[in-house]
């Protein structure tokens, strides 16, 4: 009955296969200067920043926790890392205290806090895998999230150039 209202060439479509009607074509999209949708999207809300014991915080100023890990070059200088010890979740800890520490083949190094808070989560999977420091030190290796009391801390943490200068000299 339905097919009867539809006209002849579209009757003509639907008793065909789906494969031989034509795929339809994807339009590209690019938003313009006027799009209503470009001041809804946030450019950046996470920010990075380093301290001089080779530390780096990833802070989202949204949910205004603070991932900490250490950087490419204090796994470069530590070597093959052995063993991670990290803090414990829901301790609180101040802008520089130890929070941890990490073994290599060649040495020992303790972990700082960079800002002030509350320890959110630690990333379990280093007591199993420590080398993840050295194959993703700023990435899957990750130490631990801290919820910042203190965000202004962040602010007073290194820059990437800064950081960079530091470990040239």
């Amino acid at each position: 009955m339905i097919s009867a209202l539809r006209p002849a060439a579209s009757r003509a479509l639907v008793a065909q296969p789906l494969k031989a009607i034509a795929p339809a074509r994807r339009l590209a999209f690019a938003p313009s200067a006027a799009s209503p949708f470009s001041t809804s999207v946030r450019a950046l809300a996470v920010h990075k920043r380093f301290t001089a014991e080779h530390e780096w915080v990833s802070f989202d100023d949204e949910s205004n926790v603070g991932t900490v890990g250490i950087t490419e070059y204090a796994q470069k200088s530590l070597g093959d890392v052995v063993f991670v010890e990290l803090p414990a979740a829901d301790s609180e800890v101040k802008q520089g205290d130890d929070v941890g520490a990490v073994e290599s083949v060649k040495a020992a190094s303790d972990i700082y806090a960079p800002v002030t808070g509350v320890i959110e989560s630690v990333n379990e999977q280093l007591s199993s895998e420590p080398g993840l420091l050295n194959k993703d030190p700023e990435g899957k290796g990750w130490l631990c999230k801290i919820r910042l009391t203190q965000p202004q801390e962040f602010e007073s943490l290194l820059s990437a150039e800064a950081y960079q200068k530091l470990c040239e000299n």
